[in-house]
C-alpha cells in the first residue's frame, strides 16, 4: 500500500543481484532511519535469471517499507528505473544502482541539498572504482560530449545516485538510456541542478552488466536530447532549418526541368519534375509541422507526457513497460 505522507522514496533497479540485495537493504535501512523521515524502498527486478526476485520478495514480506516489483523479462536499466519512479510515493525520489557500488550513506547529503532549493541533485563519483579502459575513459568522453551538446555541464551523468523532487521527475520521459540525460531534459523546464561528490565502491558480487556496447545507444539518445532541447523553445525555426535542403532541392529540380523545356527546347522530364515536386512537398510539410509545433508550444501547458506507464502490486509482475503517464 502506498502512503501519500511518504517523505523519501528510493528506487533501485536490479539485474542478477541476489547476493547484493540483502546487504544493500541493510545499508539502506541504516541510512534512511537517520533521516527522521518516512520512507520506502522500491526494488525493481529487471528480469533477472537468478533468484533476485525471490530474495527481494522475502525482504518485502518482512519489511513493510520495502516493495518488490518484477519484470517478466530484461528491459534495461532505464525502464526499470522508470518503474520505480512511477511507483514512488515520496516527495523526494532517490535512484541508485543495486550493485553496492553506490553508498546509501550519501543519501542524507542529497536530501539536504534538495532542502536548499534544488530540484535535482546529481552524484559525482570523483574517485571511481572501475576499470580505466572500459569504464572510466569512455565515461569521461561521454560526459564531456553530453555537456557540450546539451549545455548542461555535469561531471558524471552516468552516476545513478541522484535525488529528485517527485513533481519534476515524474514528468520527465525515460526510455532507452535516457536516465543519464535527466538533468539536460529537466533543463527545458528550468530545473535547478546541483552536483555533489559521492563515495564509489568496487563491485563486491557478480559482474558488471555494462560495457562499451552501450556507446551507440548513448550517442543516439544524445541526438534525441539535443533535438528535444533545441526544438522545445524554437520549433518553427528548427523545422524550417530541416525543411530548407528539401525545398532547395525541390525548387532546383523544378526550375531545371522548366529550363530544359523553355530555354533549351528539350523534352519535358517528368522524372526530374516529379522529384522536385516530392521534395518541395516534403519541405512544405515540414514547415507546416513547425507551425503546428509552434502553436502547441505557445498554447500548450509545456508538460512532457512520460513514455512509461507501469502498474504493479507490492510483490508483483510487470509484463512490459507501457506508456508512462
Amino acid at each position: 500500500m502506498i502512503h501519500s505522507e511518504v517523505g523519501v522514496s528510493v528506487a533501485i533497479p536490479l539485474f542478477n543481484e541476489e547476493e547484493s540485495a540483502p546487504v544493500l537493504h541493510e545499508q539502506l535501512k541504516e541510512a534512511l532511519e537517520s533521516l527522521g523521515e518516512t520512507y520506502e524502498i522500491i526494488f525493481v527486478d529487471d528480469g533477472s535469471s537468478d533468484s533476485t526476485y525471490e530474495t527481494i520478495s522475502e525482504i518485502a514480506k518482512k519489511d513493510s517499507t520495502v516493495r518488490a516489483v518484477k519484470f517478466r523479462r530484461n528491459y534495461g536499466q532505464t525502464p526499470a528505473m522508470a518503474a520505480g519512479i512511477d511507483l514512488s510515493a515520496g516527495r523526494i525520489i532517490v535512484t541508485m544502482d543495486g550493485d553496492l557500488q553506490n553508498d546509501p550513506k550519501d543519501i542524507p547529503n542529497f536530501i539536504e541539498k534538495i532542502a536548499e532549493g534544488y530540484d535535482i541533485v546529481v552524484g559525482w563519483r570523483h574517485n571511481r572504482q572501475d576499470k580505466l579502459i572500459t569504464r572510466k575513459i569512455p565515461s569521461r568522453m561521454a560526459n564531456w560530449l553530453i555537456g557540450k551538446v546539451t549545455g548542461v555541464p555535469i561531471r558524471d551523468n552516468g552516476c545513478s545516485l541522484k535525488a529528485y523532487r517527485a513533481s519534476l521527475i515524474k514528468s520527465v520521459p525515460l526510455y532507452s538510456e535516457m536516465h543519464r540525460f535527466i538533468p539536460a531534459m529537466a533543463s527545458i523546464t528550468g530545473a535547478k541542478v546541483a552536483e555533489i561528490k559521492v563515495t564509489h565502491h568496487a563491485r563486491r558480487f557478480g559482474v558488471s552488466k555494462y560495457g562499451l556496447s552501450r556507446i551507440y545507444k548513448v550517442l543516439l539518445d544524445l541526438l534525441v536530447i539535443k533535438t528535444l532541447v533545441a526544438f522545445s523553445s524554437r520549433p518553427l525555426t528548427w523545422f524550417a532549418i530541416l525543411a530548407a535542403p528539401a525545398l532547395v532541392a525541390g525548387i532546383s529540380a523544378i526550375w531545371f526541368s522548366l529550363y530544359q523545356v523553355i530555354v533549351l527546347g528539350n523534352p519535358f522530364s517528368a522524372v526530374i519534375a516529379g522529384t522536385g515536386l516530392m521534395f518541395s512537398a516534403l519541405g512544405g510539410f515540414m514547415i507546416f509541422a513547425g507551425v503546428f509545433a509552434e502553436l502547441v508550444y505557445k498554447t500548450g501547458d509545456m508538460r512532457i507526457e512520460s513514455l512509461f506507464s507501469l502498474t504493479a502490486t507490492t510483490v508483483g509482475e510487470y509484463s512490459s513497460p507501457g506508456a508512462r503517464r
